[in-house]
């Protein structure tokens, strides 16, 4: 699993980007069969004037289902990716629910043959 970073004003660090791939690795560890390439992108929605403006939008891209983009907007930067990530791997894991073949239960007719002894 490829894992890219993007901040548009390269405000982050090497250790926060470092902190920010190591989350990424630890959300996806049981996905990463799945998931192909992360692409997170972090950015200050209204610059220095300060509010709820911290976004994080997420982009996988999945072999089998395409590619699933989610965002989060929080007061700081961690807490819109760690929302971010959260409603990616529910997305994620939501896909994949759909994509799995419904297990189907036995006939009423089966059953009863079954209950009864005999083969159906």
């Amino acid at each position: 699993m490829q894992i890219r970073v993007e901040t548009v004003a390269d405000d982050l660090n090497g250790d926060a980007r470092q902190r920010v791939e190591a989350r990424v690795r630890f959300v996806m560890r049981r996905m990463r069969a799945q998931v192909m390439q992360v692409h997170v992108r972090l950015r200050d929605i209204n610059g220095p004037r300060g509010g709820i403006d911290q976004s994080c939008q997420i982009t996988l891209a999945t072999d089998q289902h395409g590619t699933l983009v989610v965002n989060a907007v929080k007061r700081q930067a961690m807490g819109a990716l760690e929302l971010a990530l959260k409603r990616a791997a529910g997305a994620l894991v939501r896909a994949w629910q759909r994509q799995r073949r419904p297990v189907r239960g036995l006939s009423l007719a089966r059953r009863q043959a079954l209950a009864l002894g005999g083969a159906a």
